[in-house]
């Protein structure tokens, strides 16, 4: 009982210096939701912006502007000949047309095939002046738009969100904290003390993995009133996942601090593991994007497994018997982390 005690008021320390600090409560749980914010509203659905085209003001132009303006996906502005190589080249529009004198004549069209937004530009203007000239489509084409929820971007970001930040509390909240207490001789003192190193440790884990239940409330919350973000899984399901990726990134950050004496060495150790998962694991997009000769090495990433797994649970339903493949990878992190962070571990 005096043990578990023990246990208990060294992790009510852990918390209590957690909230202690301001700038560490903003980082862990106001910077996400302020990166869901921008990201949401940076990619909402929206109708598609329209395209900027010029045309040069001469025979023909009046009649031109019509017929390019007439699917409203394109916006027309008159330009002189002398205005034309000095708008492209700023960008300000993205393709010019050069009209003939009469309807039917033929017509020149200026732009740069480097540029995205002109070979869009090309296709909806060669597209508008095809129809305006009488040209008739054989095949019928009909388009259905998706936007039902957990088909946006916000719907795939929210579980990335997630993830990065049960990877950046573990590594920074456990694996920074332990360095700063051992150049400061904390954790030499505390050994000095009756209290039991194997409670020291636990403690320090445990409180982490508390902070990440309102971590993941937060943020599915927000997602839920801001967003209207479905959730399709157990949150009983999404819970367990964020209790397994906050066991194997403590356990990460516990490595890192293992042996390291000076502040500069963990900084260093902890963007050294982060930055390859930060780049690969899919937090803003899609890991599929890469080489499928990279894949087997991204899939065996902790924050792939546990992205993906908080995505296939949010987005799709899946349970954990379905992701055993994922939930196995990320043990086996867990476990060899905090097997190789007890052998090497050292408190002074």
């Amino acid at each position: 009982m005096s043990r578990w005690n023990a246990f208990v008021q060294l992790f009510l320390a852990r918390i209590r210096e957690f909230f202690r600090e301001p700038e560490v409560v903003f980082w862990v749980f106001g910077f996400p939701l302020i990166l869901a914010v921008g990201l949401g509203v940076a990619f909402r659905n929206r109708p598609p912006d329209e395209v900027r085209i010029g045309v040069v003001n001469q025979a023909g132009a009046g009649e031109m502007a019509r017929s390019l303006e007439a699917g409203g996906t394109l916006h027309v502005v008159r330009l002189e000949a002398s205005e034309v190589e000095r708008t492209l080249r700023l960008g300000k529009v993205a393709l010019v047309v050069v009209p003939g004198p009469e309807a039917g004549d033929a017509c020149e069209l200026k732009f740069d095939p480097s540029r995205p937004e002109s070979l869009l530009a090309r296709q909806e203007a060669g597209a508008a002046i095809q129809r305006a000239a009488g040209r008739t489509d054989p095949v019928r084409i009909t388009e259905t738009h998706v936007t039902e929820p957990g088909a946006r971007y916000i719907d795939f970001l929210i579980p990335g969100l997630m993830g990065m930040n049960i990877m950046s509390g573990g590594m920074w909240g456990v694996g920074f904290v332990l360095v700063e207490m051992r150049t400061r001789g904390l954790l030499k003192r505390l050994v000095a003390t009756p209290m039991r190193r194997a409670d020291f440790l636990a403690a320090m884990m445990a409180s982490r993995m508390t902070l990440v239940f309102i971590e993941m409330v937060l943020l599915l919350g927000f997602g839920w009133l801001a967003f209207r973000m479905v959730i399709a899984g157990s949150l009983g399901t999404i819970l367990l996942l964020a209790l397994l990726g906050a066991f194997v990134f403590t356990g990460l950050g516990l490595l890192a601090a293992s042996r390291a004496r000076k502040i500069e060495t963990i900084s260093g150790l902890i963007n050294l593991i982060m930055l390859p998962m930060f780049v690969f694991s899919g937090i803003f997009f899609s890991s599929d994007r890469f080489p499928d000769a990279a894949q087997p090495f991204i899939k065996a990433l902790p924050l792939t497994a546990l992205n993906d797994a908080f995505r296939a649970t949010i987005l799709e339903g899946a349970g954990l018997v379905s992701q055993t493949g994922r939930v196995a990878i990320l043990l086996a992190w867990g476990a060899l982390a905090f097997y190789f962070a007890l052998r090497r571990f050292r408190w002074s």
